[in-house]
């Protein structure tokens, strides 16, 4: 997926012309990448889902709990396998190319096979015993018996199956089966063919842009996994350790240049937490504000190119990504300026430790990782200087990467590391994917049954201003943000607030940049904001504690966010000012 794109600068700045099938392939390359990730996501027990089991107590109930969950989840991969044969089936009929004779049914192979293994890995690993994994399998041949009578549900309730899909979610289930189940089952009960569902899953997974999230992603864990975090660190201490609360203003940098490559603020947290939170306390902050301060840190990059939820979001609201790169610049910069600030009144009041500016330390700093800090100069200008399309800049990403952790730090070998970062991130990718997958059946049953439209004319019928309309925007956002992961928030709210936004005038690339803002925000948000979890893992906290910690931060950015959903020059000045406005 990194080589094709790169041979296309070569070949078009060279030769002058592109590769035959290039992009094709490589979009259908992100659907095996997609799908035989989420099959070792399975495998390892990794795909995304809220972590309330946390809150059952250990012993038979969780066990219960476990098992039930696993059974709804292999009924629903097995239903969604079953549609996406039946997709096979039909594509093979049709005889599609894709390119070089590669026909399209091939390469959708991978659908059925990866739902079948999920299964399958879900009845595994519901229960180390016998009986436990018989419980579960029983899920899996209910899903198998029900997809063999498409008007088995038309006409009657739905009603006790999304109870099920809920009340499995609840329990630990993964959320691709809350979704994707529930897609299957009104579908079903609408009378219509499942295979729709996949039909949609594919339909988004060969998109032209996407295979950029992939590939960014692998750029972030070639950087996460090798030592460019301290790197980064020694240059923004040196740079900044010097003015109060110092240190805590380069933890927010550090963070925020991370998550703006991989993607996420699950990554950053796990892979930099150690770390940052050592430097904070052995410069004597409190350890409240230390664990309040990376929790929240986690996400900040999230509005900065090349993240990959705008990547996303332009996809699914079919704008230009690289004007929500622009817009996202400064609103990114205000909720990274509060958290500085905010750090340097702890260090102000505590006297936390500073050190001395140093030139010699400066110079050093900046040599030792002027790799890394080129970084996002040479994304940015490959992008808007006009020289590669955003999957062609992510694919240069990762060489750039590639290059600099193997052969000039050498924190990492070819041999022995690299196959555990490809494996690490494609993992991280297929646990995101098949959410997005049946997100994106779940979206097209909406649009089917016209629910954006029927949304519309509710919210046109009882809301009048455009203020009180972002009002209710901010409030809706902040609970899907703390109960649903940030991709498939966008898959499916995306399509329904657009058509609002449109309506009351909204900006559509400010639209976008309230949307990850807000989405940002609810990764703080109790009772399941996805941050808090990942703090008290990675710290060794309770739960209560970390979100105590996060509170300041929570409001603080809260305050950063209405900022920037009523002052629409923040995101838009950018643009007008570079004539894309």
């Amino acid at each position: 997926m990194a080589v094709l794109p790169i041979a296309e600068i070569l070949a078009r700045g060279l030769l002058h012309f592109g590769i035959p099938g290039s992009g094709p392939f490589v979009q259908h390359l992100t659907l095996w990448v997609a799908f035989l990730g989420a099959a070792l996501a399975a495998r390892e027990g990794r795909l995304l889902a809220l972590a309330t089991t946390t809150f059952i107590p250990e012993g038979r109930w969780r066990r219960a709990a476990e098992i039930f969950s696993s059974a709804v989840g292999a009924c629903v991969a097995a239903l969604l396998g079953r549609a996406a044969a039946e997709l096979v089936v039909v594509e093979k009929g049709a005889g599609t190319l894709i390119a070089a004779g590669v026909r399209v049914w091939m390469a959708l192979l991978v659908l059925p096979l990866a739902f079948g293994l999920i299964a399958v890995r879900l009845v595994w690993r519901a229960s180390p015993r016998p009986l436990g994994r018989l419980l579960a399998g029983a899920g899996l041949a209910v899903g198998l018996w029900i997809g063999q009578f498409p008007g088995l549900l038309q006409g009657k309730p739905l009603w006790p199956g999304l109870a099920i899909l809920g009340l499995a979610t609840a329990l630990g289930g993964p959320l691709f089966a809350l979704l994707g189940g529930a897609a299957v089952w009104l579908f079903l009960g609408a009378g219509e063919p499942i295979a729709a569902v996949p039909v949609e899953t594919y339909r988004l997974t060969v998109s032209a842009t996407l295979p950029a999230i992939p590939l960014f992603t692998l750029a972030g864990f070639f950087l996460s996994e090798g030592q460019s975090s301290r790197r980064l660190l020694r240059v923004f201490r040196a740079l900044f350790g010097w003015i109060p609360g110092g240190t805590a203003v380069v933890c927010a940098v550090v963070c925020a240049f991370f998550t703006a490559f991989t993607g996420g603020s699950g990554v950053t947290i796990l892979a930099l937490g150690a770390l940052l939170f050592q430097a904070l306390r052995e410069d004597s902050y409190r350890e409240r504000f230390s664990l309040g301060l990376l929790t929240a840190t986690g996400s900040l990059g999230l509005l900065f190119a090349p993240s990959l939820p705008l990547i996303l979001y332009g996809i699914v609201a079919q704008i230009r990504i690289e004007d929500l790169f622009l817009g996202g610049m400064l609103p990114g910069l205000l909720l990274l300026s509060l958290t500085a600030v905010w750090g340097v009144r702890e260090g102000m009041l505590t006297g936390a430790g500073r050190s001395r500016f140093e030139w010699r330390e400066v110079g050093g700093a900046l040599n030792e990782a002027k790799w890394e800090l080129l970084l996002p100069a040479v994304v940015l200008v490959a992008i808007f200087g006009g020289f590669a399309t955003v999957v062609e800049a992510s694919a240069l990403t990762v060489l750039y990467a590639f290059f600099m952790q193997c052969f000039v730090h050498r924190d990492l070998s070819v041999g022995r590391d690299v196959p555990r970062v490809l494996l690490h991130s494609v993992v991280l990718v297929g646990g995101v994917m098949v959410i997005l997958g049946a997100a994106m059946g779940l979206t097209s049953y909406m649009v089917d049954a016209e629910v954006p439209a029927k949304v519309l004319e509710w919210t046109e019928g009882h809301v009048h201003s455009p203020l009180v309309f972002l009002l209710y925007l901010n409030l809706f956002l902040l609970v899907v943000g703390c109960l649903m992961d940030i991709f498939s928030a966008i898959v499916v709210v995306v399509p329904l607030i657009v058509p609002v936004g449109m309506a009351f005038g909204i900006n559509p690339v400010h639209l976008g940049i309230i949307f990850i803002a807000n989405l940002e925000l609810g990764y703080l948000t109790p009772p399941v904001g996805l941050n808090l979890y990942l703090a008290s893992f990675r710290f060794g906290r309770p739960m209560l504690e970390v979100t105590r910690a996060a509170v300041p931060m929570l409001l603080i950015l809260g305050f950063g966010v209405l900022v920037i959903t009523y002052v629409p020059w923040l995101t838009t000045g950018v643009l007008k000012a570079l004539g894309r406005g």
